[in-house]
């Protein structure tokens, strides 16, 4: 497995890279100060598991995500923050991330949460798991319904919530400066990712029945 660190406390990163080469077999780790120098190591190198703190020169780690995500690869952003607030919890999965731990748990929760990432599934420490189940809904098949969001990229997250404000694909694709092909090809992606008929109007009805949660991502558009 290969992890990548990357936070402006030179201290910190080394207890971590100690608490994770005691906690894995066979797995590489390299570390960063900024978030720019990780993002362009990621260009060229694509780890499993991306751990970044929110506060760091160059870029901070929402704006890691956010470039993760929009590079539409495999890798998997954890957020490592002393931040416990629900706003940067919604910031943080908005931008991608698959993870969020909170500094003063890292050593009882990263084994989990890493492992927990690793196996396609989003993970929130302890101390924000109770903001978490406010934030995307305290029903458990809605929450599962927040982690099949979770799974969409970025254009495709765009398109659920312009095809929500009811938009047909031409309006969608001027908005999105693509076609309309690609269009309707976003939205037929976003049909098996959420386990949808992209033949019918189950996309629509999917979205009339969802509305609370995606209301919950518009407050970032």
């Amino acid at each position: 497995m290969h992890v990548v660190i990357a936070d402006d406390h030179p201290i910190f990163r080394s207890g971590l890279k100690f608490l994770l080469e005691t906690s894995f077999q066979n797995i590489v780790i390299d570390q960063f100060e900024n978030g720019g120098d990780l993002i362009e190591f990621v260009k060229t190198t694509l780890p499993d598991i991306i751990i970044v703190d929110i506060d760091m020169p160059v870029k901070n780690g929402l704006e890691v995500c956010e470039v993760i995500t929009e590079m539409e690869i495999d890798s998997k952003v954890i957020v490592l923050t002393m931040y416990k607030d629900v706003e940067m919890l919604k910031l943080a999965f908005y931008n991608g991330a698959k993870g969020y731990l909170v500094k003063d748990n890292t050593s009882e929760e990263l084994v989990d949460c890493i492992q927990t990432v690793m196996d396609g599934k989003t993970f929130m420490a302890k101390d924000v798991r109770e903001l978490g189940q406010t934030l995307f809904t305290t029903d458990k098949a809605k929450l599962q319904i927040s982690e099949l969001i979770g799974s969409l990229t970025q254009t495709e997250l765009k398109t659920l919530k312009l095809v929500s404000q009811k938009l047909s694909s031409k309006e969608i694709a001027n908005l999105l400066f693509v076609s309309v092909k690609s269009v309707e090809n976003y939205r037929s992606r976003i049909c098996k990712k959420l386990n949808l008929d992209a033949r019918n109007n189950s996309l629509l009805l999917w979205i009339m029945d969802n509305k609370a949660i995606l209301d919950n991502i518009k407050e970032f558009d």
